[in-house]
């Protein structure tokens, strides 16, 4: 069983029983699969013909943005797995909250392209290190609200320093 959102708008709930049927919502269908190239399927499902192409897959967020002919589809995937962990309250497991970014390895502060205060998503630029004459971008791994930046543009850091703090 497996419950899949689309668009974060509609979820529905899907059996297998076998490769070539099953049930949506209670509704029976019947399909057949062909992986026409890596990641592109040609569908035929209840004798209508789809194509179907796998555009970006997070599989450890159980996570998919599909096209059906030529319409896109964000799908998010739960499996019974997933509604178990849900029912027993433990659902939010992985989801641990980032306090700090502390430096990777010593370097140069290049540059800090935050301030105290400012909002961040999970990937924004946070800060720029210069480290064996290379510049790496430290990026924000959890949504947060910047706390205190702990470090100044220009100054060497040390390995595990705490470089900035979030709220």
């Amino acid at each position: 069983m497996l419950k899949v959102n689309v668009n974060n708008k509609n979820e529905h709930t899907i059996t297998m029983d076998g490769n070539s049927s099953g049930t949506i919502d209670g509704k029976e269908f019947s399909w057949d699969v062909i992986e026409v190239k890596d990641g592109s399927f040609h569908v035929i499902k209840n004798n209508r013909s789809y194509t179907v192409e796998v555009i970006k897959a997070e599989i450890n967020e159980k996570s998919f943005l599909v096209s059906v002919n030529g319409n896109k589809y964000q799908l998010n995937v739960k499996d019974k797995f997933d509604e178990l962990l849900k029912s027993l309250g433990l659902d939010n497991l992985k989801s641990k909250k980032v306090n700090e970014i502390k430096a990777p390895m010593p370097g140069l502060v290049l540059d800090i392209r935050v301030s105290e205060g400012t909002e961040v998503k999970k990937g924004d630029p946070i800060l720029v290190l210069e480290a064996m004459k290379m510049e790496n971008i430290l990026k924000s791994p959890t949504d947060g609200i910047v706390k205190s930046i702990n470090v100044k543009k220009g100054i060497a850091v040390e390995k595990n320093q705490v470089l900035i703090s979030f709220v």
